[in-house]
């Protein structure tokens, strides 16, 4: 929800609760406007201890969870997916402020790494980096044919 909808929501509670009730309506309002925002805040810190308890920038899949993504999720949406935090890469772009555009990384064990771009807070790109196909072993061993000789 909008940050801007929410507060307007609060204040309609309050003005609605003191033209109903007056003053015990404004109290019980922001009773359960004090209520919602603890509420918000248990999740969220909810999800930063299970995410912490995880390896930074660790993934099951980084292709799972490629197709999961979508542009303007916000990053709790993506911690809620990934797990654990990412690990921060460097910002490529120069003439952007380090506040303004993030990039975090999370990689599998098999290799592949998902980088995404999170720009104020919401997603905007993110590309997979899929790991080196693995050679087989016997183009690895090299190992002479055993045709009989003449």
């Amino acid at each position: 929800m909008n940050a801007a909808v929410g507060w307007a929501l609060a204040v309609a509670a309050v003005a609605a609760g003191y033209v109903s009730y007056g003053w015990p309506g404004v109290l019980l309002a922001l009773s359960v406007v004090v209520f919602w925002l603890l509420l918000q805040f248990s999740r969220a810190m909810r999800l930063m201890r299970q995410a912490a308890q995880k390896p930074i920038g660790s993934v099951t899949s980084a292709l799972m969870l490629q197709t999961r993504l979508r542009q303007g999720m916000l990053l709790n949406d993506v911690l809620k997916l990934t797990g654990s935090f990412g690990s921060r890469a460097a910002a490529e772009a120069a003439d952007e402020k380090p506040a303004d555009k993030e990039v975090y990384t999370w990689a599998d064990a098999g290799g592949d790494a998902l980088q995404v771009t999170l720009f104020d807070g919401k997603v905007t790109a993110w590309e997979l980096q899929r790991a080196p196909a693995a050679v087989p072993l016997a183009a690895q061993l090299s190992v002479p044919s055993a045709e009989p000789g003449p």
